[in-house]
């Protein structure tokens, strides 16, 4: 099958790029489609392309697609999507990158008061694992199209000094200060790449690190957010979020919440049918 050739369409930045048949086949192939499906899917997109069209239009597209031949694979494709829904504010977004790490085998505290050497800190995250201990910054967007720019980790380390020069001051605790983590749901900039490597800084992006970015976590650990699943309601949703329920393992564990929602029994099962195939359970 041949590229596409002439054909550009506009991110959600605005910005004008050559679309990519490559692309879009490995985002079909990530949603547990078999090949054929994915096949049938590209050959489909690519004959209604027009110039200018937008990358929304497309995801739209493919979306129907995948979820009227099963829903499990339309979830799995909306997974960026899906974390931009976790909004508008980030604390959403904190809870799920808490929860994420305790699946990995941490400690987490959400929103713990640090004192650093000069002031005091609320850190978003606060884990632990095998005796060190990482601070955690967060920063969500819930627009797409905005980057996480090299600003933010030259905030988050002067803060992590701030409080690495405190705990190394007092010497009481028996967990090393490891390292400060910047985690977006978006993408940094090269600068902030950068700079991240050269102060030490742990960057945690959709893409960053290569192979082991969030989407690449959340796929192989099965830790979709709620926000994934297309047999709930937006309502049911929040309702769940309100109730510090961000993963869909969370819901399969604590499906009593259903019960809460009123949910009748037959579309109850066909919700824990999905929450099965998508926790790989």
């Amino acid at each position: 099958m041949k590229e596409q050739k002439a054909i550009e369409i506009i991110k959600s930045s605005g910005d004008k790029v050559r679309f990519s048949l490559t692309k879009l086949r490995k985002s079909l192939q990530r949603s547990g489609a078999d090949e054929a499906l994915v096949a049938q899917i590209v050959n489909q997109v690519r004959d209604e392309l027009y110039q200018g069209i937008s990358t929304r239009e497309i995801y739209n597209r493919a979306f129907a697609l995948l979820k009227k031949k099963k829903a499990v694979f339309a979830s799995k494709y909306k997974l960026k999507k899906a974390i931009y829904e976790l909004g508008p504010t980030g604390f959403p977004f904190e809870k799920f990158v808490a929860a994420i790490l305790l699946y990995s085998g941490y400690t987490t505290e959400v929103g713990k008061i640090i004192q650093g050497h000069c002031v005091t800190h609320e850190v978003d995250v606060f884990a632990k694992k095998n005796g060190l201990v990482a601070v955690i910054e967060c920063k969500f967007h819930s627009e797409e199209g905005r980057n996480c720019n090299v600003k933010i980790p030259l905030y988050i380390h002067s803060r992590y000094e701030d409080i690495k020069k405190h705990w190394n001051r007092k010497r009481n605790d028996n967990h090393t200060l490891d390292k400060g983590w910047v985690v977006t749901n978006t993408r940094f900039t090269e600068d902030a790449i950068a700079y991240g490597k050269c102060v030490d800084l742990y960057l945690l992006s959709w893409d960053v690190p290569e192979g082991d970015g969030l989407k690449d976590r959340i796929d192989r650990l099965g830790l979709y957010p709620i926000t994934v699943s297309t047999l709930l309601s937006k309502r049911e949703k929040q309702f769940l979020l309100s109730r510090d329920i961000v993963l869909c393992r969370q819901l399969l564990n604590d499906h009593f919440f259903l019960d809460h929602l009123e949910i009748q029994e037959p579309r109850k099962e066909k919700i824990m049918k999905e929450l099965r195939q998508l926790c790989n359970c």
